[in-house]
């Protein structure tokens, strides 16, 4: 889908920014604008590895930094992961952007001049229970691996963090990610989320058998 054909969904500021990189929407992303990510609703997306779900955290966090006038949180599960996610928003945007991944325990206060945190669920399950000043602030918080709520050693922290959350500030946009989710009709369902399915995916899967040097694919 043509990103000119969203214009009118888009606001102006965001779109802006957008035009020069952007010729075309993939199925998730022109999904998330029809199901609300400028409307501060809560989506659920779930689609294949490099489908374009960074892209859709990156609609909401530009909409609640440009448009709403509030922080974001971006949580990952791995550090590494939360490094990759610094640099990557670090060039590609000039709002200011931290990470804070680390293992000393505080409210980390220097984080209220920023308008993205990257960091860890344990970490950010640290800021919580400090009760960062900042927190009152976020207006959008995107959660990566989302299916990792179900993993025994993170997912209790990852369910709080959320629950606590949601609690805590009022109307918060919840954007959870994955490319894995079991149950995803009912997860969306305790986010309060809508739901983005799609099986699209740059390059076709296909599945096959190696023997003798030799690979048999299911359609021969």
């Amino acid at each position: 889908m043509e990103l000119s054909k969203y214009r009118s969904k888009i606001p102006k500021t965001i779109y802006a920014k957008l035009e020069p990189r952007i010729q075309t929407l993939r199925p998730a992303q022109y999904k998330a604008i029809d199901k609300g990510v400028f409307e501060d609703k809560s989506l659920l997306i779930c689609t294949p590895t490099a489908s374009g779900k960074t892209l859709v955290a990156e609609l909401a966090i530009m909409n609640a930094i440009f448009h709403d006038k509030g922080k974001c949180v971006y949580i990952v599960p791995l550090r590494a992961l939360a490094t990759e996610k610094y640099k990557f928003f670090s060039k590609m945007h000039a709002f200011r952007t931290a990470i804070t991944s680390g293992d000393i325990d505080s409210d980390d206060s220097y984080l209220d001049k920023y308008d993205l945190i990257i960091t860890t669920s344990e970490k950010f399950d640290s800021l919580i229970r400090h009760q960062a000043p900042w927190l009152k602030k976020i207006r959008v918080v995107i959660i990566d691996e989302i299916h990792l709520l179900n993993d025994s050693s993170r997912g209790p922290t990852l369910e709080i963090i959320i629950t606590l959350l949601k609690m805590l500030i009022k109307n918060i946009q919840v954007i959870g990610l994955s490319a894995t989710i079991g149950n995803p009709q009912a997860l969306a369902d305790w986010l309060g989320a809508e739901l983005i399915l799609d099986s699209w995916r740059p390059v076709k899967l296909e599945k096959g058998v190696y023997l003798d040097g030799n690979i048999t694919f299911d359609n021969e």
